[in-house]
């Protein structure tokens, strides 16, 4: 089913508008990240990432031996997980190695992220020293990732 989604930046003039066509465990999306200095512009498909930083750089990805990729900034990525581990309901948290990219940069480093379902579309998301209680939409989609972004709704 595809759907539009935004967000907007949490304190920051930051957006991201991502087209989603959700399948059942997975999903491809085409989205646009805007910060106040760069165009972020990415291809998502589960084993992909196409990513190119308006007039400046791009980069193609595989996933490789990493569970998922995470890209700076992008509250979209982290339904990734949440949709293909089903974690909207309480249970044992689940620890994955992000393929991350750092945005705008777009240099590509390894990320042992945890997420912790806690019931009710909230999963809690540790990675390092980073710690957030994002909200989910029924879908597995992120309501609202604080410090990150909110999705916008009209």
């Amino acid at each position: 089913m595809p759907a539009a989604l935004a967000w907007i930046g949490d304190g920051v003039p930051r957006m991201e508008v991502a087209h989603i066509e959700r399948r059942t465990r997975d999903f491809t999306a085409i989205g646009t990240q805007l910060g106040v200095t760069y165009e972020l512009r990415y291809r998502v498909e589960p084993d992909r990432l196409a990513l190119e930083v308006v007039g400046q750089r791009s980069r193609q990805l595989e996933l490789g031996d990493a569970d998922f990729f995470d890209v700076g900034w992008s509250p979209l990525f982290n339904s990734l997980p949440v949709i293909r581990d089903g974690l909207l309901k309480v249970g044992p948290p689940h620890e994955y190695v992000m393929c991350w990219v750092d945005v705008p940069s777009l240099e590509v480093s390894r990320s042992e992220q945890r997420y912790e379902p806690l019931g009710n579309g909230l999963v809690r998301f540790t990675s390092g020293g980073f710690a957030a209680d994002i909200r989910f939409d029924d879908a597995g989609f992120v309501l609202d990732y604080p410090g990150i972004a909110t999705r916008a709704h009209g």
